[in-house]
Order: structure tokens, then sequence, then C-alpha cells
């Protein structure tokens, strides 16, 4: 069984890049952490600083799983050497965050060495958000953190609010940074007389007064279309890369598992990085929504450690089915992979059924403290999406990250 990751509601994943044993990698200057009822807010003082622009040393004295080469330049230290002298009164950058997942706001702000800006978004006793800014963004270059997860549409609409409040307090740039896009599943039509939502709520943040959107593994790329305002797409891959390497499997022991058809594409990228390990595809056939019946699977996984990688688990229907199959194929352990924990409901009795190793998802939702269970490890996405924001402030290339 591999080692817990949240043995209590502080204990929080941090990446290995954020570790002490990067400390040829990463200097810190006053970092103090004081933690709250919550399991994952936290305040924080001080700054990191790169000191050196190279890739991660990985490596765990068996046959390494990820080349040096695919890992992705994340930190260019030129840059972020901008971090130690940037302060709230004369940086034309500003971060704000929405409701949904403030501790993955505050994770950004720290790694990019600026404070969250202050916001006020209240309830009104019928429902209705209020949202009014605390501070001025005139002809600043605004950025709004806000996952449209549960409960979808209030936070769809408080990021909505949220744009029109800064573009009419006259922002020169608004950016809807997003890390998980709800209604992205329905991206197009399975059936006559259905809507295709993903390109009606893009409409709805362009009309907003949104100037861009930064997303996190859209369900499908065609997504990106569907705005007519530029999207800056981040893969989370290399943050499930970094941590995959540090554990002891031998590459040689290695197969990725694409839960459906659909993902292959997904899988396969995924694979080349881990040197290029060989493919199985589980072929399923669905009978209605979230409702998932496992056929049959396409590839060898006797003997093997089998690592399924899906862009979400929503009620892990497919994850857990998919696990099942491969352990009667002879799977010798099964990993599951996602970058969206959604969870609903029974999505934890099912992963905390025993039939998968270890369940690792990413910081892109809030997972509640309610949610854990012994297999789970969540990973932090924050130096992923920091890095992305400061490019996108720079005018400087995104897409060079995941070279």
């Amino acid at each position: 069984m591999a080692s817990l990751a949240l043995t209590s509601p502080l204990a929080v994943k941090i990446p290995s890049y954020l570790s002490s044993s990067s400390s040829s990698l990463f200097s810190r200057s006053s970092i103090s952490f004081t933690a709250t009822e919550s399991p994952f807010q936290f305040s924080v003082s001080g700054s990191a600083k790169c000191n050196l622009a190279k890739s991660l040393k990985l490596g765990n004295g068996r046959i390494p799983m990820i080349n040096e080469t695919t890992i992705p330049k994340f930190f260019d230290s030129s840059r972020l050497e901008k971090s130690e002298s940037v302060s709230r009164n004369n940086t034309k950058l500003k971060l704000f965050s929405g409701t949904a997942n403030p501790a993955l706001s505050q994770e950004i702000a720290w790694y990019m060495g600026l404070e969250l800006g202050k916001i006020s978004i209240k309830r009104f006793a019928d429902g209705e958000v209020y949202v009014q800014l605390k501070e001025s963004v005139r002809g600043c270059d605004v950025f709004l953190v806000q996952p449209t997860c549960t409960p979808t549409n209030e936070n769809l609409m408080e990021l909505l609010i949220m744009v029109d409040a800064c573009r009419r307090a006259s922002a020169k740039k608004v950016t809807a940074v997003i890390p998980y896009f709800g209604y992205a599943r329905a991206d197009r039509k399975t059936q006559g007389r259905e809507s295709i939502a993903a390109k009606l709520v893009a409409n709805l943040i362009t009309e907003a007064g949104a100037d861009r959107v930064l997303a996190c593994d859209l369900h499908s790329g065609q997504s990106m279309g569907y705005f007519d305002i530029p999207v800056d797409h981040v893969y989370c891959q290399p943050v499930i890369l970094d941590y995959l390497a540090s554990k002891s499997i031998s590459s040689e022991d290695l197969v990725v598992v694409s839960p459906d058809v659909g993902g292959v594409a997904r899988a396969r990228a995924f694979a080349k990085k881990l040197s290029d390990a060989p493919l199985a595809i589980v072929d399923k056939r669905r009978h209605g929504h979230n409702v998932a019946e496992v056929m049959n699977l396409i590839g060898d996984v006797k003997g093997k450690v089998a690592v399924m990688v899906d862009d979400m688990i929503d009620t892990a229907g497919t994850i857990v089915k998919g696990a099942a199959l491969l352990h009667e194929e002879g799977a010798r352990e099964v990993y599951a992979c996602c970058t969206h924990a959604v969870f609903s409901p029974p999505a934890i009795e099912r992963l905390s059924s025993g039939v998968l190793q270890e369940v690792i998802v990413t910081n892109t939702l809030p997972v509640a403290e309610k949610n854990y269970f012994p297999q789970l490890t969540i990973l932090s996405v924050a130096n992923l999406l920091g890095e992305t924001i400061w490019r996108v402030h720079d005018d400087s290339s995104v897409s060079s990250i995941f070279l």
C-alpha cells in the first residue's frame, strides 16, 4: 500500500520541486505557515525564488520513469527575480480570488510573491451574488481565480460578476483563471435536441468582459475554439509525472491505461513522458450519464503496474470498473491519476473500496475533509498556474513551459 498522503485534516501534499530536498533549485526567505481550521488554508510570509533555470533532478535508484529532458523548465530565473521586488504598490498585476477555491488562490499568490487583492463577495438572502473590489484596478492586468465547480451555477455566476466588476472599474485587461471549467463535457451533440452548454458558457464569459481565459486540462481540446478570446490551456501532467517519478517503480513494469477510447491521446502523451511506457485501453460502453459499463481490455497488463490517466473523476464508475478489469487481467497494482477531483457521490465509496493502490489528483478543485480516504494523494498546481500567470502578464511564451 502506498504511503498515505492525507493522514490528517492539515496534511497537504507539496510537490517535490517545492520541498526541502530541492534546495538546489529553491531558496526560501522567511516562509512560515499558520494552520487554520480549514484543511488547506494557511498564511504565508516571504517569497520563493528560483536559483537555477534547469530541469529537476529526479532519481530513486531504479530505472528512471521520466527522462530529465522531458521535465518542463517551469522556472525562468531571470523572471522570478522580479518576485523579490514586487510590491502591492508598484505592480500593475492584480490577483483576486473567488470563493470556490481560496486555498489554491493563496498558494498561487505565495508563489508569485504577491498578496491577494481585496474583494468583498456576499450572498443576499434570495441567493443573488454581490461583488465589490476593495482596491483600485484602474489600468491593471487583473487575474481572477475561480473554478466553476460545485455548486457550479453559483460559482459560474460569481465569476461573471467578478469579471463585470473589474471591467467597470477600468481594468486594462481581465483574465479569468478557471482551474476547472464546468460544463466542459457538454461540448457536442450526441443526440438530437441537445444543447452545447460549453459554447454557451464560453459566450457568457466573453460577453461579461473577459479578455483572456486560462484553463487547466479541458475535457476536450476543441472547447478552446468556443471562445472568441485567447485561451491558454495549462496541462497539469508535469505535476503528476514529477510525483510518479519519486515512487519506486521500474519503468519496465509500467503500463499506462486509458479508461476509455476518448482519452487515448491524453494517455499516449502521458506514456511518452514515462520513458515511452506501453499503452493499454479500456473499452467501455456508456448507457447513460454517469453510468459506465466496462467491456474489455486492449493491451497487456499482466504482472505490471497500471497507471490509469483521465482528466477528471466524477462518480468514479469508469475508473473503478476499469481498475477491476485490470486486476482480472493480471495487473499487479493499479494507480489512478487525474487532474480534477470532482468526486460526486458515490465516488468516495468506490475509490476507497481497495481496488486502487493510490488515487492521485490535483487541487484544481477543493476536496472536502469528509471526502478524504487513505488512498488519496493531492498535488498542488499552484506554482504551475503562478508561472503561467507571470508569463501571460509578461507577454512570454506559455507553451514553452511544457516542452
